[in-house]
């Protein structure tokens, strides 16, 4: 039967997953699928990107943000599109960092809101200390966290907050949002209303690389942010970038999988096109090739193992 989502009809969840079930690598990944009914092609598009912005799948990579992508992207919201679409139009992978939003300013104003929603909180406690009790402010700056150290600044101005009705205003530069959102600030899934529209989006404390940073998903867009005063943003502008490891002599699987054939081994020269590893997953062999020419200086996994995405295989010298 259909189920209802917020204000839409015509919304329906498939799953054969169920606590405790084991998802094998040698079949169709499919853990869920998404059926939407509409009055015509945009209804049906505009209930399913709404549906999906409030799927919370942890624990394991999904392909929400790119399915999320693909229902904004103007080709296929024409219909304009054949099953060389994902070739044509994502050659070069896909990316949900690299994912436009139709409005980021609004993801940078949910980001405030949380914050200060946070902030009144903690300004509510009781028994602390004269002189240091919390003051929530309503001045903040927004650092939208990029690669290679390449951060952008947003201030932020938050007022006319309403604990009882978890509402704000937050104005960035000449734009302003009104938001309002009973949801708690443990919860992954936020709802509420934005300059009084209905919003989903999901937002996480703490990421792989900064356990002070907020991630934020909406609409097939995310992004890593940090909500601090501007003080703080004065000096973490100043603070060095330290750069990731050098990935690049090694060969990654791409996917999680099962290493079927071992191409190369140790001391072996390789020429850039030759064939190093075969990964069967989802009854499928994909074979990886070298990159650039080089000598095999370790092979990192066996033939027969079970591996991750982004698990080293191969390390050239």
């Amino acid at each position: 039967q259909p189920v209802r989502l917020g204000n839409y009809f015509g919304v329906r969840v498939d799953t054969g997953v169920q606590d405790g079930g084991e998802i094998p690598m040698y079949y169709d990944s499919m853990i869920a699928k998404l059926i939407v009914h509409g009055v015509d092609r945009l209804d049906a598009i505009a209930k399913m990107r709404e549906a999906l912005n409030g799927f919370v799948i942890r624990g394991i990579s999904s392909n929400i943000p790119f399915q999320a992508a693909l229902l904004a992207h103007p080709k296929f919201v024409s219909g304009d599109f054949n099953t060389g679409f994902i070739a044509e139009n994502y050659a070069h992978g896909f990316k949900a960092e690299d994912v436009p939003h139709e409005d980021p300013h609004f993801m940078l104003a949910l980001a405030a809101f949380v914050r200060r929603k946070s902030r009144e909180r903690a300004a509510g406690i009781s028994g602390q200390l004269p002189g240091y009790a919390v003051n929530a402010g309503s001045d903040y700056v927004v650092v939208t966290l990029g690669e290679e150290g390449t951060n952008a600044y947003t201030p932020v101005h938050v007022d006319e907050f309403v604990g009882q009705t978890g509402s704000a205003r937050v104005r960035l530069g000449a734009s302003s949002y009104e938001i309002s959102s009973d949801s708690r600030l443990n919860d992954v899934c936020i709802t509420g209303t934005v300059n009084g529209a209905p919003f989903t989006a999901q937002i996480e404390r703490g990421t792989p690389k900064n356990p002070l940073a907020l991630r934020l998903q909406h609409n097939g867009t995310r992004i890593d942010v940090l909500v601090i005063s501007p003080r703080m943003a004065e000096l973490h502008a100043l603070m060095p970038f330290k750069a990731p490891p050098d990935m690049s002599r090694y060969v990654l699987s791409p996917m999680p999988g099962l290493l079927v054939d071992v191409a190369v081994q140790v001391g072996q020269k390789v020429l850039a096109g030759e064939r190093v590893a075969v990964i069967e997953a989802m009854k499928m062999e994909n074979v990886l090739f070298a990159a650039a020419d080089g000598v095999v200086g370790k092979v990192l996994a066996n033939k027969g193992e079970s591996l991750t995405v982004d698990q080293p295989i191969v390390e050239f010298a």
